[in-house]
């Protein structure tokens, strides 16, 4: 059998592979990220009646009207983008939504812009498209984007760049002068900007999130990727969206008719409903803030360093800071065998293999759960030294 070579050889993602060993309940899964809960009663409600009382036939490729309109509404009240619901298509979560975006506007021979450490998604899809993907480094612990490190890989043939602000793995946020100069690139260098901003509103430093879509001329080439499973913590759900100028929003859609097409009607009748309720998000946003804070706190007193993280459900500990000679890799396959607790190497998020010193945990776990899986690493951490 001959197989496309971009999936050919590829394996597992790393938090299948995590997750998979989590599921007979031996291990504490602190390496993919979801919420340990059902997520809000109100959400969960909304779709059940949609489910007995709304058409659970096709609806509208785009996304129903109500779930276009509450996004546009939703995006001017927190964001203050003058949006309406011909710039919104809805997608079957936002990795489909990457993926529409990356076939609608990458061609063979395109040159794309990833900053690294990035989501595992990009740049496979950017060779799927036929693009070429360009790692920029960003470094521990402030993982800064740097000028002169990104026009340095610019080329003739640099298409787009695809932004994750704020960024997974690391927890990290863009500043607002960073932002202001990756808008100038794409304006200076007539770049699209793909812009992944699924953690958008899962920040704990009190600042209201920016996109480049807000920025002067940047209307007509950025494409804003959002995710319900992201606010509610709803990840099962699979309810995403992009967001655009009308003219390239149509573009958008005729990729996205060709892969999911459309998405269950009932949760997204739900997800309409539930951006039309502040106090659900903030509600959201405080119970993982305080799981963070757990975890923090725990990871400190075991003897941990983390990393600053002031948004995400992720937090990264610095192994060599905390006195553990081994690279991220070894360290979270040794943890998931030994201290039965899975953690996620930053390095899963390299392509180019190099090996780190950061693993990533997730924080939006039940305090018990966090509690036993920081202990199971602080025993094994002794039987290190």
């Amino acid at each position: 059998m001959r197989a496309h070579p971009v999936y050919a050889g590829m394996g597992l993602t790393i938090f299948e592979y995590m997750s998979g060993l989590c599921r007979d309940g031996s291990r504490v899964n602190l390496g993919q990220g979801f919420p340990d809960d059902f997520g809000p009663a109100e959400l969960r409600d909304a779709a059940a009646r949609a489910l007995s009382e709304r058409s659970s036939q096709y609806p509208p490729m785009a996304g129903v009207p109500e779930l276009r309109e509450g996004v546009a509404a939703f995006y001017g009240r927190t964001q203050g983008l003058p949006l309406a619901a011909e710039n919104v298509i809805v997608t079957s979560g936002a990795t489909e939504a990457l993926t529409a975006a990356i076939l609608a506007l990458v061609s063979a021979g395109d040159e794309v812009l990833l900053f690294a450490p990035s989501y595992d998604l990009y740049a496979p899809m950017v060779r799927r498209a036929g693009g070429v993907p360009v790692f920029v480094p960003l470094r521990p612990p402030h993982w800064r984007y740097l000028r002169e490190e990104i026009e340095a890989r610019i080329t003739p043939r640099t298409r787009a760049l695809i932004l994750n602000d704020p960024l997974n793995p690391t927890g990290s946020v863009a500043s607002e002068a960073e932002l202001a100069m990756l808008a100038e690139i794409c304006l200076s260098r007539d770049l699209v900007a793909i812009c992944d901003e699924v953690w958008e509103a899962v920040r704990f430093d009190g600042k209201v999130h920016r996109s480049l879509l807000a920025f002067p001329g940047m209307e007509s080439r950025t494409v804003k990727i959002g995710s319900a499973g992201k606010l509610f913590g709803l990840t099962g759900w699979k309810i995403g969206w992009m967001v655009a100028a009308p003219a390239l929003a149509a573009v958008l859609g005729r990729a996205h008719q060709f892969l999911t097409f459309t998405t269950m009607p009932a949760t997204q009748y739900a997800v309409a409903e539930g951006l039309a309720v502040a106090d659900l998000m903030a509600a959201r946003l405080a119970g993982w803030a305080a799981t963070r804070d757990h975890l923090n706190g725990l990871l400190a007193e075991a003897g941990f360093a983390a990393l600053p993280g002031p948004a995400t459900w992720f937090t990264c500990i610095d192994l060599a800071a905390s006195g553990i000679a081994l690279d991220d890799a070894t360290f979270s396959e040794r943890a998931v065998r030994e201290a039965l607790v899975a953690t996620i190497p930053i390095s899963a998020f390299l392509e180019q293999g190099e090996r780190t010193a950061i693993v990533r945990l997730c924080h939006c776990k039940d305090m018990v759960t966090l509690s036993e899986g920081v202990s199971r690493l602080e025993e094994f951490r002794r039987k290190l030294a």
